[in-house]
């Protein structure tokens, strides 16, 4: 699938499924982190937790489409959930240290809350379901 499509990728309903959010996600992180880690050591020792937690989020989701199991899949989403919320937690703690333009902040906190509020349902319909 070449990268056009693969950014377009939609549900039925027309919005983008999770593989998709959380790889774009990843992205906007590795770029906020190419800006802080041009910072004082702070901003580089952030960087380095941020994009740890931050690209994890995607790569649990990915590795859950091939869980051997439903308590494997359950397993992958709230290890995804706990990073997006740490993930969030570091986005936040950026913004008020005003280490990069509040502003350019919002847009990756909003998302990463959306993401946190969409694992957490995929966590607890499937914990439902078994």
């Amino acid at each position: 699938m070449g990268a056009d499509k693969e950014a377009n990728r939609r549900n039925p309903d027309g919005r983008r499924d999770i593989q998709e959010r959380t790889f774009s996600f990843a992205l906007g992180i590795i770029r906020l982190c190419q800006q802080l880690d041009g910072k004082p050591s702070i901003g580089k020792t952030l960087a380095l937790q941020l994009l740890r937690s931050g690209t994890s989020v995607g790569a649990n989701v990915e590795e859950a489409q091939a869980g051997q199991s439903r308590a494997d899949f359950i397993s992958k989403y709230s290890i995804a959930l706990k990073e997006i919320r740490e993930t969030r937690y570091w986005l936040r703690l950026i913004k008020e240290a005003k280490l990069i333009d509040p502003t350019a902040m919002s847009p990756l906190i909003q998302e990463a809350t959306e993401l946190c509020n969409i694992l957490g349902a995929i966590v607890s319909r499937t914990k439902q379901n078994t």
